[in-house]
């Protein structure tokens, strides 16, 4: 079964309070699962990884065994297939986890980046969160 999967992180400050926010779907736009929570103080970047490994996990509960990741960031797009190298020290384990993840779609993967505006809802749950942390 294939999913997509609308993943997004954020934080107020860079570190700062952090969220994220996952939509799984079908291919035909079906909402199967959502999720919004916060993961403490971390940048940005960060931010986006934990909203990725959190989709990841989701949408293998659903029994999905292909998955297609949107997102906005560039840069975890961008070091998932291997376009950029993993520098920073925090990001290195996040890295890993997440490419052991993917190894468990046993159809496949793919990851493709969006401008925020068609990543909304993912990007709304990180806000909601966040709004409610206050």
């Amino acid at each position: 079964m294939k999913v997509v999967l609308h993943v997004d992180g954020g934080a107020r400050g860079n570190p700062g309070p952090a969220a994220i926010g996952v939509v799984v779907s079908s291919p035909e736009g079906e909402v199967l699962d959502e999720l919004a929570e916060t993961i403490g103080l971390a940048t940005n970047n960060v931010a986006e990884y934990r909203a990725l490994l959190r989709g990841l996990e989701r949408a293998r509960a659903i029994g999905a065994t292909e998955v297609e990741i949107v997102g906005d960031s560039e840069l975890v797009a961008r070091q998932l297939t291997g376009a950029y190298k993993v520098k920073h020290p925090a990001m290195k384990p996040l890295h890993a986890e997440a490419m052991a993840a993917l190894r468990g779609f046993a159809a496949g993967w793919s990851v493709r980046t969006v401008p925020r505006a068609e990543n909304a809802r993912a990007d709304e749950l990180v806000n909601q969160a966040l709004d409610a942390q206050v």
